[in-house]
Formats: structure tokens, C-alpha cells, sequence
């Protein structure tokens, strides 16, 4: 049975208004349809395992990826998955852990969301696993690939235990390979913390992705639609082996790119978050300031409904459909590997399109 779908209601109440219009000429379709996803893309919560301000300053990490949850579950959007691309425990502490999934967890569970959890330098591969994962102690890279209604996410570890700069193993890469060579039903977004991307301060140099090149040999010509990251503390874009690569800023603290040049300087502002938006044939990136400011105008949904039927104009629906997750036919991923669902997910019967989400995604452990 379809669950009711309140996009599409309204749909249909745009239509049948648009129907009343005199003359057919008079309607409008828009240049772009509704997305076929939607994702929720942080980085960089940096949280402590004590009740203490981040590295003694004004930071209260802590206090912020509250707020950022109570905001946005007040403006009543619901994204099918929360992706955090790493450094999610400065330290990488149990208790910093636990603290994230008290705060994370049953706010994705209200919105109706997936939570997708990637590596970071500042993390700790063994605490991440069996505070995050529920899985066994392990210093092995923590590798994943999520489906999340037909849109499949990979989630990449990029650290290199010991230290700050990141590196992808080859052992890692033909692991990728493998799993890029079966096209996802509506293409892949690729996350991981070291974005392969320059940087604006020059010591970021020291702790970059490096041998990027044997990654973007890997990427091209797949069917990675975007790459998403962190560990820059500021939001930025670029392209990467022809992909488009968005960089979210960290929710904790950001890096001010106006210190004087060659120059780094952390301040406590400008935390951001980005929206994700997955087209049929386009990927949209959307950074949002967390914290509230003074407000100029307000237009109410029903009044956009209004305005935009009065208007003659139509935004269509999605493209593509949602569809249940399959196990990818992959050699590096055995029974074997699969994870189970986390509790209180539904887990997915043969492949079908459905109208309704969220659907719970699945996800498989790199062997």
C-alpha cells in the first residue's frame, strides 16, 4: 500500500488549479523538475569527550550541532539521509561518540532521515566502530556503500591513522573500482573527509589528500555524480577528474579567509552546514549559515502555492522514482560483509519502485 504523500497532494491541487486557467498557452512549466533526492550534508562537529569549550576557547561544539538540529527540524524539510563527512570526536573519545548519537540519532529519527557516519583525521578508528557502527574494534579502514532509494552513497575513508593528512590505499581503491564498476540506479555521491581539492591557506598543504591522481583515475568515467567533504572548516567548490566536489564548513569553528595572506586564523562564526539536492540531471549544493538574523520578508508555502497558480506555473515532479536497495554485484562485497539495518529500520524486500520515503537504506562493509 502507498503511504500518502503530501508533495504530491499538492501537486494534484496545483493542477486541478491550473486546469481553471482560460487557456492552456497561459501555463508555464518550470525549467526544472522537483529533486529526486535530497540529502543533509555536516562536517566537522569536533566534539569532546568532557563538558569543556573546544581547545579553551569560546567553541562550544556541543551547544551548536543542537542548535543546528532544533533549527532545522522547525523548518519542517526532510532529507532522506544525514551525511557527516568526519572529525565527528575532536579527540576521538567514547564519550564524544555517545554524545554525537544522542544528539544525531533521534533527530534523524524525527525527520525521518538515515544516518550516514564518515572517517575524519581527528576520529579514532577502533572508538568510531564500536561506538557508531556497533561493530568489533578494528584500526581497518572504515569503508561503506549506502543505498538510500536508489541513489547509492559511498562512504570513504580517507585518514591515515597517526596522523593528519589523508591517503586512499591502493588496497582501498581497487575495493572502489570494484564497486563503481555496477552503475547505481540513480548515479553516486561519493563522501569523504580530505576533499581532493586545492586550498585557499597554504598550510591545509601539510595536511591534503595526497596521490590524488590514482583516485581520479579510478572516478572517471563512473557514475559519481558528486563528491562531498569536510576538513577545510570552510565551505567551498571545485571539480575533480570532471566531478563536482563540495566542501561543507564545519559546524564547530571556521577558518576566516580573510587573514592576511599565507596566514591561517580559526574563529568561532561562519559555522555552515549544506543542503543537497539530487537532480536527474544535476547535483545542487546549498550552504546555510547555522544561527538565526534578522528577518526582511517572509512568504508563507500557502502563499507560494497562490502566487505560483495565480502565476500559471508548474513545477513538476521528480524524474526518477524511488526504488529499494539491492546488493551490489561486487566481488569485494560478500554476504558475508552485509550490515544489518540499525534498529527501528525497514529492511527492503526485492528491488520495486515505490512512491513513498523514506525508505531505510542499506549499507555494506568493505571486506
Amino acid at each position: 500500500m502507498t503511504a500518502p504523500n503530501p508533495e504530491g497532494d499538492r501537486l494534484t491541487d496545483r493542477q486541478r488549479q491550473l486546469q481553471n486557467r482560460e487557456t492552456v498557452t497561459d501555463l508555464r512549466i518550470a525549467e526544472h523538475p522537483r529533486p529526486d533526492h535530497f540529502l543533509l550534508h555536516l562536517s566537522d562537529t569536533h566534539l569532546l569527550g568532557t563538558d569543556e569549550n573546544l581547545y579553551g576557547s569560546t567553541v562550544d561544539s556541543v551547544a551548536t550541532l543542537r542548535r543546528l538540529a532544533d533549527e532545522f527540524e522547525q523548518s519542517g524539510q526532510r532529507p532522506e539521509a544525514i551525511i557527516l563527512t568526519g572529525d565527528l570526536a575532536d579527540k576521538g573519545e567514547t564519550r564524544a561518540y555517545d554524545t554525537l548519537r544522542s544528539i544525531i540519532e533521534p533527530f534523524a529519527e524525527r525527520i525521518g532521515a538515515e544516518v550516514i557516519w564518515c572517517m575524519g583525521n581527528h576520529d579514532d578508528r577502533s572508538n568510531f566502530r564500536t561506538e557508531l557502527l556497533g561493530e568489533q574494534a578494528s584500526y581497518e579502514p572504515i569503508d561503506r556503500v549506502h543505498y538510500v532509494n536508489g541513489l547509492r552513497v559511498i562512504a570513504l575513508d580517507s585518514t591515515v591513522p597517526g596522523h593528519h593528512y589523508g591517503d586512499i590505499s591502493r588496497e582501498q581503491l581497487a575495493w572502489l573500482a570494484e564497486v563503481l564498476a555496477t552503475p547505481a540506479p540513480h548515479g553516486t555521491i561519493l563522501a569523504m573527509h580530505h576533499p581532493p581539492v586545492p586550498s585557499v591557506l597554504d598550510l591545509a598543504t601539510a595536511v591534503e589528500l595526497r596521490n590524488q591522481q590514482r583516485l581520479a583515475q579510478v572516478l572517471r568515467g563512473s557514475d559519481v555524480r558528486s563528491i562531498i567533504a569536510g576538513h577545510l572548516h570552510y565551505s567551498t567548490t571545485a571539480t575533480f577528474a570532471g566531478i563536482p566536489v563540495s566542501v561543507a564548513s564545519a559546524t564547530c569553528y571556521s577558518q576566516d579567509l580573510t587573514v592576511r595572506r599565507g596566514g591561517t586564523r580559526a574563529q568561532d562564526g561562519a559555522q555552515a552546514f549544506n543542503l543537497v539536492h539530487v537532480y536527474d540531471e544535476t547535483v545542487l549544493h546549498s550552504v546555510v549559515p547555522i544561527g538565526g538574523y534578522e528577518q526582511v520578508s517572509y512568504v508563507s508555502p500557502e502563499e507560494t502555492e497562490r502566487l505560483l497558480a495565480e502565476a500559471g506555473i508548474l513545477i513538476p515532479p521528480p524524474v526518477n522514482r524511488h526504488v529499494r536497495a539491492t546488493v551490489p554485484q561486487t566481488a569485494p562485497i560478500s554476504a558475508g560483509s552485509v550490515q544489518q539495518p540499525a534498529q527501528g529500520s525497514v529492511q527492503p524486500p526485492a528491488p520495486q519502485p515505490v512512491e513513498a520515503r523514506p525508505l531505510r537504506s542499506r549499507f555494506f562493509a568493505r571486506r
